[in-house]
């Protein structure tokens, strides 16, 4: 089945380097400047991944990530290189954020990767419940339902949510995480894990600020703490 990812970017020859790039791996692309345009096509359907720039020059890009996210997987393509403008980036619900100047593999690699994770698993035929039938998680529907409402995640929460449900009880560190996750590792961005969990917890525990289901601790080793989030699910009930 044919992949089809939709660039948005103002600048006329970033635009087309991205295109010529993805296309050099057999996915279908289409490209616009136009924040408004862009809406117009997402509306229509038939896109399965968005790389977007946040700077456009009629609707702002925060704008369409705000509106789409949950909707289809999201690579930001941005100026905006400051850790809070990478965080604000995954609290509106990107999957990967990577900032110019940029190398075209590595958005290649990213967007491979994001779509990777937002595929549908059928091999896992199981569905699994926590916090006593609170949350549950069906791989066949790719689904998580908080009290039986459906959760609308992101392909990077989604995974997140199944590796963490994969081990309950087992704690696993950011690197981890980032692993098994994203597949590969780039400087710095075992601390978007952080962001990650953060929106996790908001959609799925019943006080984010008091978590139940997807547990935060510290890992101790004498004389001093490692540096180091290790989160985990209880076990399933």
């Amino acid at each position: 089945m044919s992949v089809t990812v939709l660039v948005v970017e103002d600048e006329v020859k970033i635009r087309d380097l991205v295109r010529r790039y993805l296309e050099r791996e057999d996915l279908a692309v289409v490209t616009t400047g136009s924040g408004a345009e862009a809406m117009s096509i997402l509306e229509r359907g038939g896109i399965d991944l968005l790389v977007l720039d946040l700077n456009l020059p009629d609707v702002a890009g925060e704008t369409i990530a705000a509106e789409f996210a949950g909707r289809l997987p999201i690579v930001m393509l941005t100026a905006k290189s400051g850790e809070a403008d990478r965080i604000h980036g995954l609290e509106l619900g990107a999957d990967d954020y990577l900032t110019k100047p940029f190398s075209p593999r590595e958005l290649v690699l990213r967007v491979q990767a994001v779509l990777r994770r937002s595929a549908v698993s059928t091999v896992d035929m199981s569905v699994t419940s926590f916090g006593g039938g609170q949350l549950v998680i069906d791989e066949v529907r790719h689904e998580a339902t908080v009290s039986g409402a459906v959760v609308e995640l992101t392909p990077t929460e989604w995974s997140l949510l199944t590796v963490l449900a994969s081990s309950p009880g087992r704690v696993f560190s950011r690197s981890e995480l980032v692993n098994r996750v994203r597949g590969y590792e780039f400087d710095g961005y075992e601390r978007t894990v952080d962001s990650h969990i953060k929106n996790l917890r908001r959609k799925i525990e019943p006080d984010p600020h008091d978590p139940t289901l997807v547990e935060t601790c510290l890992l101790y080793t004498s004389p001093s703490p490692r540096d180091g989030l290790l989160s985990r699910m209880p076990s399933s009930a």
